[in-house]
């Protein structure tokens, strides 16, 4: 049994296809980014790509994004919105005023003091 709703699963096994495709079996024919956008990004990002690597890259994203609108395409009229896949509470205790270590038994746990703050050395 599947964790993914049928076409869900299907849409994801797609996609792992494609992106283990070698380049030469994906059609370029109204992809969703171009090179000139992945090398953009990849500069924005201080990548230095080879041509090779910029065709990969491209063919790969476009893959992605191409899934990702057919991901849009799913009716999800009756799903949950949701943050996060498990449904988590807030573990925090409430925010009391609680009686603090004397000064004096803090620095007592540090190598070195001078009475009245833990002594380290410059940083600058």
């Amino acid at each position: 049994m599947s964790f993914y709703p049928e076409p869900v699963e299907g849409l994801l096994l797609q996609a792992y296809q494609a992106l283990t495709c070698p380049a030469e079996c994906v059609t370029k024919q109204g992809m969703k980014i171009t090179p000139e956008e992945v090398r953009y990004v990849a500069k924005l990002a201080r990548l230095s790509l080879s041509e090779a690597e910029v065709e990969k890259t491209t063919l790969q994203l476009d893959t992605i994004l191409s899934y990702v609108e057919k991901l849009g395409e799913l009716d999800t009229s009756g799903v949950q919105p949701t943050t996060h896949a498990l449904d988590l509470r807030n573990a925090f205790r409430e925010d009391e005023t609680r009686k603090s270590l004397p000064q004096q038994e803090a620095l007592a746990n540090g190598p070195l003091q001078n009475g009245e703050a833990f002594v380290v050395p410059r940083v600058i």
